[in-house]
């Protein structure tokens, strides 16, 4: 950028830019980089709050300097895996998901004559923990995430099929065991699962959830407990609208994806 910024675009900047398309943004802070004049600037539309922060972490530094250099840690292979596929805050989703699978199994060889229950929760069992994969209240990293080039669908689709590597095997392991249809439990679950990204694009992924979940039980998983009759979304013969209506989603998805960078206020 040769042009300095407008004073306009400055405060926009200092505001948090949130007037400001992600190329102004963009080219503000890489002037800023090597412009000291606008740097006065943009620190002369800083508020008071700002402005105290900015002293309490420069004294901070100071201090830090002054100490000189903590020993270097020896970061462990597999850390920086875990920290773009997971985080911590999934496990106890995806756990809780897994117990509730294996009950409704176990209910289901005690109750044989009721309808699948497993069936029943296959759409909806990852919904949790994909909810939990983009929630800056459930992600101790999340702030700082949200702010990087690491943010947005790529991360999330990283942590999704970290959710459902562990809870597709599950489905399939007690599908086997009850004799349920394989495609019947997975396309569902994997057609709700591209229907809460492709959603959550445009209000948030864990109120995407929430509502899709909430749907499902309200109009599937009720109405089969009150009936003891399978839905028909759920017979056989339906998996391949459950394979159309996944690939569907799964391009609705793809689409919105520079949506997910500012999901922020959603999460």
């Amino acid at each position: 950028m040769t042009m300095h910024p407008s004073s306009a675009a400055i405060a926009e900047y200092a505001a948090g830019g949130r007037g400001l398309d992600e190329a102004a943004v963009w080219s503000v802070e890489i002037h800023l980089e090597e412009c000291a004049q606008c740097r006065a600037r943009l620190a002369g539309r800083a508020d008071g709050d700002t402005l105290v922060l900015l002293d309490r972490v420069a004294a901070g530094l100071d201090r830090e300097i002054a100490a000189g250099p903590a020993p270097a840690r020896r970061a462990r292979r597999w850390a920086a895996p875990r920290r773009r596929w997971l985080i911590v805050a999934l496990v106890p989703w995806a756990t809780m998901t897994v117990a509730v699978l294996l009950c409704a199994a176990g209910l289901n060889r005690l109750l044989p004559d009721l309808p699948s229950l497993v069936l029943l929760l296959a759409p909806v069992a990852p919904l949790p923990a994909v909810a939990a994969a983009w929630s800056r209240r459930l992600d101790p990293a999340g702030e700082l995430i949200s702010s990087t080039p690491a943010a947005g669908l790529t991360m999330l689709l990283r942590r999704t099929l970290g959710v459902l590597a562990v809870i597709v095997p599950v489905l399939a392991l007690v599908g086997a065991g009850t004799g349920t249809s394989l495609a019947l439990m997975l396309l569902p679950c994997l057609a709700f699962t591209a229907g809460t990204l492709a959603v959550g694009a445009l209000i948030g992924v864990p109120r995407a959830a929430a509502g899709l979940g909430t749907l499902w039980v309200l109009a599937a998983v009720v109405p089969t407990l009150i009936t003891e009759d399978l839905p028909v979304v759920l017979r056989p013969g339906s998996a391949a609208v459950w394979a159309l209506a996944t690939a569907v989603l799964a391009g609705v998805m793809a689409s919105r994806a520079n949506d997910f960078r500012r999901l922020t206020s959603h999460s």
